[in-house]
């Protein structure tokens, strides 16, 4: 005869302090590590070129010409990475500047004719509409977007040739200062430095503090992982130092603050917005980490495709307005390798390649990388086709190292 008798067997005992790799340690940084990377390479780039130019390269003006000659690399990334992360890719965003800023200046010109303001209206309306026909095809028809955009690119392209032929000049002053024009010193200087820049520059370091100590607090309330306080500090410390020097460089150029910079500036703060605070930020994320999981979850995969390039062609609209504007002319072969540069700037700036992470930070950031290797380069003399070949090897170097860390951080 067997007796049965429920015995209490203690649970282990938990290891005081488990082991924690490599990879589950840039986790715990909630992705950030790969951001600050970026942002000390960029530091990098900077100091060498500015040792290499025997400082040339932050020289005042140099530095308002780097934002002016970069903003459509800013601008389309901003929208590129949206699509990058949810999966996709799109060849044709070049094609479309050229083929909007075609548009815009014969809308501006005689027989029509219509305000300069009028006319960027109706180019943005005719670049959300190419995104629309270009997210049809991708949403609702099942054909991949590389497919969709790569046919985009001839089209656009050869719609580009017809409507412009070879250039149209004679634009507005008012439009052209857009993209060549600086906001009005309406509050005099402080020594030479421009203080409408310093104010700005001010404001922007502020709302940096401000937002990142409220996503912190966020975090400790809902007891998610936050970052080492000295960690912390120390990021807000060098992008407070980062800006502040720009800042101060800036106000001493001819013009000060370029109008292109604050547009470029009101799109981050909107899309960092639209993809870290909104629903439908997180459904671009989610398709893009398990396009099957999220429809199983309820997104409507389908809808947030197609309103992703609706995006894509709107800022590729506005890259167009500022292209033209900064050429003072439309021109046939405007936009020529832009989603080349885009698409690097993304990579460059940290978006995975099979989709799910990217930011918007880091695009902007990437795209500086690529400005300033760009202006850097060109102040060296180095030949055009070196310089091709060097950011092609900068972009090779990038999505490795991506790579790589990923591999780690799945394997340790």
């Amino acid at each position: 005869m067997s007796t049965t008798t429920d015995v209490n067997v203690p649970s282990p005992t938990p290891p005081d302090a488990p082991r924690v790799s490599i990879g589950q340690r840039l986790q715990g940084l909630g992705g950030n590590a790969r951001q600050y990377g970026i942002f000390g390479a960029l530091v990098v780039i900077v100091l060498l070129f500015q040792v290499l130019t025997d400082g040339k390269l932050l020289l005042a003006n140099n530095v308002a010409a780097l934002f002016q000659q970069n903003a459509y690399v800013m601008i389309l990334a901003i929208g590129m990475v949206m699509v990058i992360v949810a999966g996709h890719i799109d060849l044709s965003v070049g094609s479309v500047v050229a083929f909007v800023g075609g548009i815009v200046a014969l809308t501006m010109r005689d027989p029509i004719g219509l305000p300069w303001i009028t006319a960027v209206l109706v180019g943005l309306a005719v670049g959300a509409l190419v995104g629309a026909w270009q997210g049809f095809w991708v949403a609702y028809v099942g054909i991949p977007a590389f497919i969709v955009t790569l046919a985009g690119m001839l089209v656009f392209r050869g719609l580009a040739l017809a409507v412009v032929g070879e250039t149209l000049a004679g634009l507005p002053p008012a439009f052209i200062s857009i993209s060549k024009g600086s906001l009005p010193n309406v509050l005099g200087f402080v020594g030479n430095m421009d203080v409408v820049t310093l104010l700005i520059g001010g404001l922007a370091v502020a709302a940096i503090v401000v937002t990142q100590l409220r996503a912190r607090r966020a975090l400790r309330k809902h007891a998610l992982h936050v970052e080492a306080r000295g960690l912390f500090v120390t990021k807000i410390a060098m992008i407070a130092l980062a800006i502040g020097v720009f800042t101060v460089i800036l106000s001493l150029s001819a013009g000060g603050t370029p109008i292109v910079l604050v547009i470029v500036g009101v799109l981050v703060i909107v899309y960092s917005f639209l993809m870290g605070r909104t629903v439908f930020g997180r459904h671009i994320y989610a398709i893009g980490g398990n396009r099957s999981a999220a429809a199983l979850s309820g997104v409507n995969t389908r809808k947030v495709d197609f309103w992703i390039f609706v995006n894509m062609g709107l800022l590729a609209g506005v890259a167009a307005v500022v292209t033209t504007a900064r050429a003072g002319a439309a021109i046939a072969a405007a936009g020529t390798t832009y989603e080349l540069d885009a698409i690097a700037a993304c990579f460059i700036g940290g978006a995975a390649v099979t989709g799910g992470i990217g930011r918007i930070s880091g695009a902007i950031v990437g795209a500086l990388i690529m400005g300033v290797l760009n202006m850097g380069l060109s102040i060296l003399s180095v030949d055009p086709s070196w310089q091709m070949a060097i950011k092609g090897m900068v972009l090779l170097l990038a999505v490795a190292f991506d790579l790589v860390n990923k591999r780690r951080a799945g394997t340790q």
